[in-house]
């Protein structure tokens, strides 16, 4: 897949944006399945994203002493700060930019994906994702321990989609969805229950 991410991050961004639009107080405090942030913390971290330069990386990560961590909580805290409509709002404006940090384009697929089910899976909330993309960003994983652990959770399984003709991996099969996949291989353990295949307790032992 060689074309540009942009078409399919705005989308994801629109999408994500119309499907907030209207959420009570109390829905933008639900803990989403990214751990330690609520629905609206990740939308932030969205907002961060969206509105990043490498330049902008740079300095920051440099000022917060190469830690990763306390750097995006920074950020996160930071464009959390308003009132959820803020920064929703805020969230609408950005999603035209074609700016990130410094990191390989699939990243950022990989970024609006998940994040973006991090958010609806707690609403209740359905949405269909470009399956080629999201099958792309597991194939990415599959190569790399950095943040997420993808590479080391994921050996020495195969996973099997089936809702596409992709499949990755050796050994037991993990069986589902491509999304419900890629949410497995970035840990979010709270969609094991809708995987099935003979490598799903081996993949439920792997934090």
């Amino acid at each position: 897949m060689a074309e540009s991410i942009w078409p399919t991050i705005h989308a994801e961004r629109r999408a994500l944006a119309a499907d907030l639009a209207g959420l009570s107080a109390e829905q933008w405090q639900q803990a989403s399945l990214c751990p330690d942030w609520n629905v609206h913390q990740v939308l932030a971290h969205l907002l961060a994203l969206a509105k990043m330069t490498p330049a902008k990386f740079i300095a920051g990560f440099t000022a917060h002493r190469f830690d990763f961590h306390t750097f995006i909580g920074k950020l996160v805290a930071e464009e959390s700060a308003s009132a959820p409509a803020q920064t929703l709002a805020a969230f609408r404006a950005a999603e035209p930019r074609q700016s990130s940090p410094p990191a390989p384009p699939t990243t950022w697929l990989g970024e609006n994906f998940i994040h973006g089910e991090d958010i609806r899976r707690p609403l209740g909330i359905r949405h269909e994702y470009p399956v080629a993309a999201v099958t792309r960003v597991i194939t990415y994983y599959s190569k790399l321990n950095a943040l997420l652990g993808a590479k080391k959770r994921i050996a020495g399984l195969t996973l099997a989609a089936t809702d596409t003709d992709y499949t990755i991996g050796s050994g037991p099969r993990v069986e589902g969805p491509a999304m419900t996949l890629l949410m497995a291989t970035a840990g979010r353990s709270a969609v094991l229950d809708e995987l099935a295949g003979p490598g799903l307790d081996l993949l439920r032992q792997r934090p």
